[in-house]
């Protein structure tokens, strides 16, 4: 029992250590983003292995040190999509077969047709979203902007930190390669380039904040466009699903999101070779799309989208253990498609508003 224990523990720091040093990589403004990379996807790969070894004996995280207080915090209706998803804790029908203990301490689990949520815990909770904001972006960005257009990159966009792609003040940059960075490589300064194209930075944010609304995202404050930290920037892990659902019914979003490999030329780090950081695309029978996201103080968080047997499922996640959000989402997605049909759903993805 003490060599178990010894063991576990070995672990644990040794994924503690790896996810520093990888964040510590991204973060430091003069490393190249194919080096950033490199770091960041050997360090997911050992995690995740270990993570599949022992994620159900490690305990969830522990939350923010205090909720995160913001415009949704504020008069937010608590019971969108049903009244049993209003509280904490996990929510699934009786009847159904046990639910992985994933190390997360929110996540949602839906048919992305018909809206059925199927497990949940603490669906509306509040939490930082990390990059998971950036689908929000995305879906937000690709109805308004032409994919052949050029885009300016403003000071602002090329000195964003962690600056992942390396974009130079006033090179023009096509909108299609933008849209790549942001979800292959999850780009914070193409994150920003792409809602100044709206006319203005503050002018992007309003309109992510009303996308949010209109898919009745209520939940959801949105600061940046990336979702680095910012005072009050708050997501739940139903209003991912909501987000995640409508980015399923944008071929353009699945074309850029599913894309393995891209490069992207003219930076400040030369022409950067970009590789898909969400592995459920290639390691998960039926995965289909999703995005990483990573802070200090968000942990992980994670949206998934898989496909099997015409059925297909939405799995989000927040503040996880890092490195471990990957392998959760399977887990859960697993959980799903063996159970979807089966088990009476706790409550349901509301359509947006007309």
């Amino acid at each position: 029992m003490r060599s178990e224990t010894s063991a576990r523990a070995t672990t644990a720091a040794c994924l503690a250590a790896a996810f520093a040093v990888t964040g510590l990589a991204m973060a430091a403004s003069g490393l190249p983003a194919r080096k950033a990379l490199e770091s960041r996807m050997a360090a997911r790969a050992a995690g995740q292995a270990a993570a599949a070894a022992g994620s159900r004996h490690r305990p969830a995280p522990s939350r923010p040190a205090s909720r995160p207080a913001g415009d949704a915090a504020v008069n937010r209706p608590r019971d969108v999509g049903g009244a049993r998803l209003a509280g904490g804790g996990i929510v699934v029908s009786g009847g159904a077969l046990p639910l992985p203990a994933v190390p997360a301490s929110a996540y949602v689990i839906a048919d992305a047709r018909t809206g059925a949520v199927l497990a949940a815990k603490d669906p509306h909770g509040l939490f930082p979203p990390a990059s998971t904001l950036k689908v929000l972006t995305a879906i937000t960005m690709l109805p308004r902007l032409r994919p052949g257009a050029m885009i300016t990159a403003s000071g602002l966009a090329a000195s964003v930190q962690p600056n992942i792609i390396g974009l130079i003040p006033g090179r023009r940059y096509r909108v299609a390669d933008l849209f790549r960075a942001l979800l292959l490589i999850s780009a914070n300064d193409a994150a920003v380039a792409l809602v100044q194209a709206s006319g203005s930075y503050p002018a992007g944010i309003a309109l992510l904040n009303a996308e949010a609304h209109h898919l009745r995202a209520y939940d959801v404050v949105a600061r940046t466009p990336n979702g680095l930290p910012a005072p009050g920037q708050v997501v739940s892990a139903y209003d991912l699903a909501l987000i995640a659902r409508q980015a399923l019914a944008m071929p353009a979003f699945l074309r850029y999101d599913q894309t393995l490999a891209a490069t992207f030329s003219g930076t400040r780090f030369g022409r950067v070779a970009m590789v898909n950081q969400n592995a459920l695309l290639t390691q998960y029978p039926g995965g289909i799309g999703g995005k990483i996201g990573w802070t200090a103080r968000a942990g992980a968080t994670y949206i998934g989208m898989a496909r099997r047997d015409g059925v297909t499922l939405i799995v989000t996640i927040l503040h996880a253990v890092p490195l471990t959000e990957i392998h959760s989402a399977e887990q859960l997605l697993d959980w799903g498609f063996a159970m979807d049909g089966r088990v009476r759903p706790v409550g349901v993805l509301v359509p947006p508003l007309r």
